[in-house]
């Protein structure tokens, strides 16, 4: 067969073009139809999506922070634009936590089960702001202090809801759960939430040793639920007068990382068996030497930047054997400004009672031998007569007002003044 013989034989059996272009266009389009139906495959089961709300947030924080970076990059070089790089780079940072504590805390919510399913499927993506959260820490064989507590300074039911509405402060007992989930220790809690709806439960297994990392899921799941100023943390057994406490906290609330309690800088216990002894004592130095300075754990707060850096870093803070030396060890190379304010720590009658009696009101009282009010069950009444700011104190005091006087150090508003009431009072 001749060349042009073979060249006419193929011809006959090639596909036209318009016939090859259509099946190109066609195996495409099939293509991107099917790469789009594998890309929509759900998360796995249990775990929603994250919301558009919050991708977009997403999506805006990392275009900002794209912004700024250009923004700063075309700046360097620049004679007298150092200012205003620096500027930059403030707000650089500061959308790039943003962004960091968002996606922390959307973790937090998906791997904690106790957080509602409101939540959980984003549809509360706006919260309203508040002044603090209170985390009363407690145990499973406190009951009773519970109670002395409830019928003391905390407010009870309705008064708890209007406290959250028109104070902005959100109190919860916190506590986690038993070594056997489920079991009676667990079934007693649950029945008291239903009785009271004042718990905060955690993820996390209760016990005495475990005190350091209760406190870090407590602040972690705490600013995932509430967007406060302040987040509390109090011992059960320690007397709180709320409204000074409040104006207290308020004090400092343009402060972006505050950490404020009662200041301390005890001794670190090297022999085994004593009570608060430190296992990792050769951390700290030569056997006798000091901790570092840190917040007395009875009462404490820090400013929400620093509850959403713990919240963020949960994984990899170190645990000390006690819980309010972790904390301060945390906040170690941070540019944290450390408040140590007395009025969180004063004793029991008669030295609560003297004080306000005088016009400076105390925003907590416990006893130091007790490391909270000795036998409070029985005594955290006398403490709350004796010691309580007026009962109309906190319902009439404007937060937002809160002023202090430098010279006499006596903390008051524009509105109203706390006013106390002891026992000669009533």
């Amino acid at each position: 067969m001749s060349v042009k013989s073979r060249g006419e034989y193929a011809s006959k059996h090639l596909v036209p073009k318009n016939l090859a272009l259509l099946l190109c266009f066609a195996s495409f389009f099939a293509g991107m139809f099917f790469t789009n139906r594998m890309l929509m495959i759900p998360d796995g089961k249990g775990i929603p999506s994250m919301s558009k709300t919050e991708d977009k947030r997403h999506m805006d924080c990392d275009l900002k922070i794209r912004v700024l970076k250009n923004k700063a990059n075309s700046s360097r070089g620049i004679p007298g634009s150092q200012q205003s790089i620096q500027a930059v780079d403030k707000a650089i940072s500061n959308l790039e936590m943003k962004l960091t504590a968002a996606r922390a805390e959307r973790e937090t919510v998906l791997n904690d089960p106790v957080i509602s399913e409101d939540l959980k499927n984003g549809e509360s993506t706006s919260k309203r702001k508040y002044l603090m959260v209170i985390g009363i820490n407690t145990a499973f064989s406190s009951r009773k202090r519970r109670d002395s507590v409830r019928a003391t300074w905390m407010p009870q039911a309705e008064m708890r809801k209007k406290l959250e509405e028109e104070k902005g402060i959100i109190i919860r007992f916190v506590i986690g759960h038993s070594s056997t989930l489920g079991g009676i220790l667990d079934k007693a809690i649950e029945a008291e939430e239903r009785v009271h709806g004042d718990f905060l439960r955690l993820q996390h297994i209760e016990g005495y040793l475990e005190l350091s990392g209760k406190t870090k899921t407590y602040f972690a799941t705490a600013v995932s639920l509430w967007d406060a100023e302040f987040y509390v943390k109090v011992d059960d057994d320690v007397h709180v007068n709320l409204a000074t406490l409040g104006m207290t906290l308020a004090e400092h609330r343009k402060k972006p990382r505050v950490y404020i309690g009662c200041m301390k800088s005890g001794p670190v216990l090297a022999r085994k068996g004593v009570k608060y002894h430190e296992p990792e004592y050769w951390k700290f130095g030569d056997v006798g030497n000091k901790y570092f300075r840190h917040a007395t754990g009875q009462l404490y707060a820090i400013s929400k930047d620093l509850a959403t850096y713990i919240s963020i870093n949960q994984n990899v803070l170190h645990k000390y054997a006690n819980e309010d030396v972790s904390l301060g060890s945390w906040f170690i190379g941070l540019d944290v400004e450390h408040v140590d304010d007395r009025r969180l720590c004063c004793a029991t009658p008669p030295d609560c009672e003297r004080k306000a009696q005088a016009g400076n009101i105390c925003a907590a009282s416990f006893d130091w031998q007790c490391s909270g009010i000795c036998m409070s069950v029985k005594r955290i009444m006398d403490v709350h007569n004796r010691c309580g700011e007026d009962k109309n104190a906190l319902w009439t005091t404007n937060f937002t007002q809160t002023t202090r006087n430098s010279d006499s150090g006596k903390v008051h508003t524009r509105e109203h003044a706390l006013t106390f009431v002891g026992a000669k009072d009533v």
